[in-house]
């Protein structure tokens, strides 16, 4: 088979001929039609995820069709349109598993990280980490939402946010303007929060109910005028831009954040004491729950606004995307699978 593969941290991309992968015991093996780019996926190309065994093949936002099942495996079947996302299977001994809290796992593997991922035509996996895909839901369309789309449908329909209630989306980018759609669906008052004031349009298009442009307005002051946000969902990874907005917060409200920044958020203890509010994260989920965000989706017309391009172009694909220059998700697609 052909792969995209990371030969050592901070490499290039380099195009592998690899033999087809044979599922064990208890794996999957899926025939990938369509792989998205994540930004997570630069802790395999830069090296920075603890552990990681080169060369790799990243790639977590996998769809496909099972191709092969191992000799224990009774739960999937060749033929069975499925999807992989970030979490790889877990061990179900450990506290977390044991509570049904696997995406916590102490033993969790990462797809893409510690065993190869779909920057290829085939992957295997571990059977507890796929998932069904609906018929109704294309393969490129289904890809980004196994990461970018689980991610912010999980965090929202886990928050204290209701139909009616102010939720505000900070940033229009690969996971807001999925986040915009699903609060929308979510029957919720949507603010998007942007710094690109020509994004207003588009919010709107998306679902949004109000338009905040962050580098002309105070959006924190702004949030308030509209009786302050019962949620606000952080998913652009500047934390200066989310220290800036939990102001905005209303009485008990809560500030999510997804957007993975590796540099504080600041925030006054006085500020969260009055009004009762709170800042947590939220990471992805496990298979069920990418089966909860597919299905919602193709309910819901959800799709991420996309680009593709063919796995031989892994290079240049994913540097667009860690430019960030896409809009807004990049997809590969096996080369003889890429329609163009």
């Amino acid at each position: 088979m052909q792969a995209a593969r990371v030969p050592s941290a901070g490499a290039d991309f380099e195009l592998a001929d690899l033999p087809t992968p044979e599922p064990a015991p208890d794996e999957v093996r899926v025939r990938v039609e369509a792989c998205g780019i994540c930004h997570s996926d630069a802790f395999v190309k830069e090296g920075t995820f603890p552990g990681i065994d080169y060369p790799r093949v990243p790639g977590h936002e996998v769809a496909g069709v099972v191709d092969a099942v191992g000799a224990d495996v009774e739960a999937w079947s060749e033929g069975e349109r499925v999807g992989v996302g970030w979490h790889g299977g877990h061990c179900f001994t450990c506290e977390a598993c044991r509570d049904g809290d696997f995406v916590n796992c102490e033993n969790a593997g990462v797809t893409g990280i510690t065993f190869d991922g779909g920057y290829a035509e085939y992957l295997c996996a571990p059977q507890e980490a796929v998932a069904a895909l609906p018929d109704d839901l294309g393969f490129v369309d289904a890809a980004p939402l196994l990461c970018a789309g689980i991610t912010t449908f999980n965090a929202l329909r886990n928050s204290d946010a209701g139909p009616g209630d102010l939720v505000a989306v900070q940033g229009i980018g690969g996971l807001g303007h999925l986040a915009i759609q699903y609060a929308a669906s979510f029957g919720a008052e949507v603010a998007a929060l942007s710094t690109s004031a020509d994004k207003e349009s588009l919010a709107h298009d998306l679902g949004a109910h109000h338009f905040i442009d962050a580098s002309s307005t105070d959006a924190a002051e702004a949030l308030q005028a509209h009786g302050g946000a019962d949620v606000i969902l952080a998913t652009a990874p500047s934390s200066a831009a989310i220290s800036s907005i939990t102001g905005g917060l209303g009485r008990d409200g809560s500030l999510v954040i997804v957007a993975a920044t590796g540099e504080p958020v600041e925030v006054s203890p006085m500020a969260l004491i009055q009004g009762r509010k709170s800042v947590s994260g939220w990471p992805s989920g496990s298979a069920d729950d990418s089966e909860d965000t597919l299905d919602f989706s193709a309910l819901t017309d959800t799709t991420p606004m996309i680009e593709t391009y063919p796995l031989s172009e892994a290079e240049a694909a994913y540097e667009r995307m860690i430019n960030n220059d896409a809009r807004f998700r990049v997809v590969l697609v096996p080369d003889a699978r890429y329609d163009g």
